[in-house]
């Protein structure tokens, strides 16, 4: 699978900068993302979605690195070895810095984050110099959206929508508490 163009992904990260909510495709359905520390940004998002708040985000990065300044310090080899068997592909709940948003992290003492290897998300946080928040891009209680004709059915032509196709998934990633081990999203 080929990754978006150079021109694709600087209209992306333009978007991202400016605080605008991006649309793009994932592993199994596409996303709603944006830049985790604009707070509008973040309230836009979950207006769009009509999601609240308390429920929390996910962030995605193409490498742990990204997304790092989110989490906690963690200690162990079985956490390690955790997070090494699961990414990339799992969503792994993590525990939060002090300095993670609350916007992030909604009601729970963790964060959620995935790293990807989807070559379009990939690209975009390696071009963005960091992880992005990433949502199914669906209304709430819709089903997760599938094709870029049922993304414009659901959020309109408004969308900055990065170019490409969905991976292989079946649907939206798992979830794993990665200190417990425990399944909280098949």
């Amino acid at each position: 699978m080929k990754g978006p163009s150079q021109r694709s992904l600087r209209r992306a990260v333009a978007a991202l900068r400016r605080g605008a909510v991006i649309s793009y495709p994932t592993e199994g359905v596409w996303g709603l993302g944006c830049d985790p520390r604009n707070r509008r940004a973040v309230k836009r998002l979950l207006a769009l979605k009509g999601r609240p708040q308390k429920k929390g985000l996910l962030l995605v990065a193409g490498q742990f690195s990204q997304a790092e300044a989110y989490c906690a310090a963690w200690q162990g080899p079985e956490l390690q070895e955790r997070m090494a068997a699961l990414w990339p592909g799992t969503t792994l709940v993590l525990p939060a810095a002090r300095r993670a948003p609350a916007w992030l992290r909604g009601r729970h003492p963790g964060v959620a984050v995935r790293v990807s290897r989807h070559p379009g998300v990939v690209a975009l946080c390696r071009a963005f110099h960091g992880a992005v928040i990433s949502t199914s891009a669906n209304p709430a209680g819709k089903a997760p959206v599938r094709s870029r004709r049922q993304l414009h059915r659901y959020f309109g032509q408004g969308l900055v929508v990065l170019p490409g196709q969905l991976g292989g998934a079946p649907g939206p990633s798992r979830i794993v508490d990665a200190r417990s081990g425990r399944v909280l999203r098949p």
